[in-house]
């Protein structure tokens, strides 16, 4: 654990160190071919600095952080769009905001000039998506513990019920740790942290699940950076029907790559991959272009209504979970070995805290803590 602790404060610092280095390039080279050349060799980089950290928690986020978010926001600021070309960006905002899920802080006016800019309205949705409670964080960390002590006993428990606790758990963790990360950078700065769910249990449809309620980290960067080029590309060269149709099969074909790079970031898996982490991704586009076409006919041909949510929610939310099971989670379990590792690390996160904090500060911390008892175990 030392080790990657170490590895990791590398990492981060090299990233640091790049991040300003490009923000220099911005400063004395214009948007174009030759400030792509410039930032390219980062973009590179930080493809191979992932690879220096072996752990789900700390090597899967990075990855995630560097590898997807910091690298397409440089492409976007090499063609001077996205949201590290705002103008009169200082230095340490410019490394936020590349390397964490935030974005610079807007008021209420600037917020409604931006739809206005964009020709949208603010949907219910965006009215109601305020910060989320201390408490329900604190629900959210408690079910993830409740959950690591569950995978003690998954040899007793039926296998889609395993796979259903490990889909809550990268939920519940990917939300607290984007929100922790985020939050650190924010903290009384120019910086708040971008919406990440929207309660994804209540998705109508596939375009409303991926589009307006599940990460949406990831959407916000694929949007410019994937869909809005090739939906523009196409509705010049085929039409303005195709435009979205196209917009979305690009979307998630390339979101498939970067879930295929990212599941070897954390399986490390040699030979090359099964590919089911990608097809999961390629069979959800298509089914969400289906989707599409259905509502085109449905709606605006016939003008039927949309069906009530008491019928769309289950069924799309049913439909995840069945894909899910089928493609997404068996590499994550037979590969990766995900609910063994992440346990695993605990554990070891467990005796690295009781090792170098004083146990005065935590008299009780060796009895109650839970990781360092399954450690002790194991050993």
């Amino acid at each position: 654990m030392e080790e990657e602790i170490g590895n990791f404060l590398k990492v981060w610092i090299s990233t640091w160190i790049c991040l300003s280095y490009c923000y220099g390039v911005g400063k004395r080279i214009p948007h174009g071919i030759t400030r792509f050349l410039f930032i390219l060799p980062v973009v590179s980089l930080f493809l191979y600095l992932p690879l220096l950290l072996h752990s789900l928690h700390l090597g899967g986020l990075t990855a995630f952080f560097i590898a997807w978010l910091a690298n397409f926001k440089l492409l976007l600021f090499s063609a001077g769009h996205g949201p590290l070309s705002a103008p009169g960006i200082s230095l340490g905002t410019f490394c936020a905001i590349a390397s964490f899920p935030v974005k610079l802080k807007q008021n209420p006016l600037q917020k409604a000039s931006e739809f206005a800019i964009n020709g949208e309205l603010p949907s219910k949705s965006d009215h109601n998506r305020h910060p989320q409670s201390p408490l329900s964080y604190a629900v959210k960390i408690f079910l993830v513990a409740a959950m690591v002590k569950a995978y003690n006993y998954t040899h007793i428990l039926p296998q889609k019920l395993h796979w259903l606790f490990l889909c809550f758990h990268i939920y519940f963790l990917l939300e607290l740790s984007l929100a922790a990360a985020a939050s650190v950078v924010a903290f009384g700065g120019t910086v708040e942290l971008l919406p990440l769910f929207h309660e994804p249990y209540f998705s109508t449809s596939l375009q409303d699940f991926w589009g307006r309620r599940w990460n949406l980290v990831v959407t916000g960067i694929l949007r410019p950076a994937v869909f809005s080029p090739a939906a523009s590309a196409a509705s010049k060269l085929f039409g303005s029907r195709w435009g979205p149709i196209t917009g979305v099969t690009a979307t998630f074909v390339v979101s498939a790559v970067m879930h295929e790079l990212m599941f070897f970031y954390m399986s490390r898996q040699w030979p090359p991959p099964t590919w089911e982490v990608s097809a999961f991704f390629v069979f959800h586009g298509g089914c969400l272009v289906g989707e599409m076409v259905v509502k085109r006919v449905w709606i605006q041909k016939w003008g039927m209504r949309p069906l009530p949510s008491i019928v769309t929610v289950p069924v799309t939310v049913g439909f995840f979970f069945w894909s899910c099971f089928w493609l997404f989670f068996p590499p994550f379990i037979n590969s990766c070995k995900a609910d063994v590792r992440v346990v695993e690390e605990y554990a070891l996160f467990g005796a690295f805290v009781k090792n170098n904090i004083p146990s005065s500060l935590f008299p009780n911390f060796k009895n109650n803590n839970i990781a360092f008892t399954y450690l002790k175990n194991k050993i």
